[in-house]
C-alpha cells in the first residue's frame, strides 16, 4: 500500500542529486520544497514533489498523512557513538567541575579505563537492557540510524561482549545500527609498560575473533596524544583492512596528532573530533574523500574548543555532525541538541546543520546512497515535526523535542 505525506509546509529533502556529499557552500542547499508531498511504497521513497503537481486520483487506496503546518526532514544519522557502555560516570562530572582535566582523570584510572573495569562486573543482559533504553531515547529525538563502537572492553572477551550487545540491539529496535570495533581506545593498565603486546593482542586475537563472528563493519583507533600514535594507528587499521573492516579514526581531540593526514592516506571513511586542526590538515582533507566529523556535544561537556566548522566549510569541505554519545565526555545522544550547539558555537546555518546530521552522517558510514535524504529510491526514514514555521526553530529551542513522529522504512515507529 502506498503512503502519502501531503500538504507538507516545508519539506527538506537534503537532496544531493546523486552526489555522496554537499561541499562548502552547497551545504546551505538543504533541498527545501514548500507545500510538498512524498510518496512511499515498500519501505522506499518513490516520489517527491509540490502539491500543485499531486493528483489524488493517482493514489486511490493510499494511506494519507496530512502534514499541514509541519516540517518533514530526513531521520538523523548519528555516525559516532559509544552507546553500549556499562555505567554512567557522574562522579567524574564532579571532578571536572572541580577543575580536573580529561587527561588527568584518565591518568588516575578514570575515563575509559573506569568503564572497562566496570564492564567486567556487568552482565551482558544488563548491558543490553540499558543500551536498548538509550536506543529508545534517541529514537524519540529523531535518530533513525546510529553507529555504535566498542572500546570499553580492552580485552578479547570485553570487546566481544560489547559488540554482541550492539548487534543484538538490531533485533529489538527499528533503527539501522552500524557497529565499529574500537579495541584501540586506550591502553589497559596491565599493558602500561608493554604497548606492543597490547597492539599485538588487538591485531592478532581481537580482530580475527571480531571478524569471524561478523560483529563489526568498521575499525576505529583513538589516534591521540597519550593514547595511540600515528604509526600504531596505521598498523591496526591496515590489519583491520585485511579483515574487510573500513576505517574511522578518532583524531585531533586533545592535540595535533597527525591522525587527519593518516585518515586521508588510508582512505578512511571519516576522521572524527578535529577540535584542533591545522591549515596543513585542512589542505590534506581537501585532497581526499574522507569526511570530517565534528562532535560539539563533547566540546560543550568538556569545555574544550569547538572544531572550526566555518573554516572547514569555507575551505570547500563537507562536514558531518555526530553526538559522540558516551558516559565520559558526551552523555547525550540528542541530535537536535547537536544541531543547536553547532549553530550557536560553530555558527552553522540551520540548513548546514541539517545536512551535517543527515546526509553527511550517512556518508561517514558509507551509506549515503541508501539513507540521509528524502529522495526517490532511498529508504523511507523521516521525521515529522510539530507545527513549525521554519527549520531554525529546532536549533533555537535547544531543550524542547520538536519531533512529533518518527518513521523508519515507511512505518511510524514513534509518536
Amino acid at each position: 500500500m502506498n503512503i502519502v505525506l501531503k500538504n507538507i509546509a516545508k519539506l527538506y529533502t537534503v537532496s544531493s542529486n546523486g552526489k555522496p556529499s554537499l561541499k562548502g557552500v552547497e551545504m546551505q542547499e538543504a533541498g527545501l520544497v514548500d507545500n510538498a508531498f512524498v510518496i512511499i511504497s515498500d519501505e522506499k521513497i518513490t516520489k517527491v514533489g509540490k502539491m500543485s503537481d499531486y493528483t489524488e486520483a493517482a493514489y486511490p487506496e493510499a494511506k494519507t498523512i496530512d502534514c499541514s503546518g509541519k516540517i518533514v526532514i530526513p531521520g538523523f544519522v548519528d555516525s559516532h557513538t559509544h552507546l553500549v557502555f556499562p555505567k554512567t560516570r557522574e562522579d567524574e562530572f564532579v571532578y571536572k567541575i572541580k577543575g580536573m582535566s580529561y587527561e588527568e582523570i584518565a591518568r588516575r584510572g578514570g575515563g575509559i579505563l573506569n568503564s572497562a573495569k566496570t564492564l567486567q562486573s556487568v552482565s551482558e543482559e544488563q548491558l543490553f537492557v540499558e543500551s536498548l533504553d538509550r536506543c529508545k531515547e534517541i529514537l524519540s529525538k529523531g535518530t533513525t540510524t546510529v553507529e555504535i563502537k566498542s572500546g570499553y572492553g580492552l580485552s578479547l572477551e570485553g570487546e566481544l561482549k560489547l559488540l554482541r550487545v550492539a548487534n543484538r540491539l538490531k533485533q529489538y529496535t527499528p533503527q539501522t545500527i552500524k557497529t565499529t570495533f574500537l579495541g584501540a581506545h586506550a591502553l589497559p593498565t596491565a599493558y602500561k609498560n608493554n604497548r606492543e603486546s597490547y597492539i599485538q593482542l588487538v591485531c592478532e586475537e581481537m580482530l580475527p575473533a571480531v571478524a569471524e563472528a561478523g560483529l563489526a563493519e568498521f575499525i576505529d583507533v583513538f589516534c591521540e596524544t597519550g593514547f595511540f600514535t600515528e604509526s600504531e594507528a596505521e598498523k591496526i587499521i591496515l590489519k583491520g583492512y585485511d579483515y574487510g573492516l573500513k576505517a574511522k579514526i578518532h583524531v585531533n581531540q586533545l592535540d595535533y596528532s597527525g591522525g587527519a593526514k593518516l585518515g586521508v592516506k588510508l582512505n578512511a571513511l571519516s576522521v572524527d573530533h578535529l577540535e584542533r586542526i591545522s591549515d596543513e590538515d585542512i589542505a590534506t582533507l581537501q585532497s581526499g574523500n574522507t569526511m570530517p566529523v565534528l562532535l560539539p556535544s563533547c566540546s560543550f561537556y568538556l569545555r574544550e574548543p569547538y572544531a572550526p566548522a566555518r573554516k572547514l566549510i569555507e575551505a570547500g569541505l563537507p562536514i558531518c555532525l555526530a553526538s559522540d554519545f558516551n558516559p565520559g565526555s558526551s552523555p547525550s545522544g540528542d541530535m537536535q541538541f547537536v544541531m543547536s550547539l553547532a549553530c550557536i558555537w560553530m555558527r552553522l546555518l540551520p540548513e548546514e546543520a541539517l545536512v551535517a546530521t543527515t546526509l553527511h552522517g550517512a556518508n561517514a558510514l558509507g551509506i549515503s546512497n541508501q539513507l540521509g535524504s528524502i529522495e526517490a529510491g532511498k529508504q523511507a526514514d523521516f521525521l515529522i515535526t510539530k507545527p513549525l514555521e521554519n527549520l531554525s526553530k529546532i536549533p533555537y529551542s535547544f531543550t524542547e523535542n520538536l519531533i512529533e513522529q518518527v518513521w523508519i522504512k515507511g512505518k511510524q515507529v514513534w509518536k
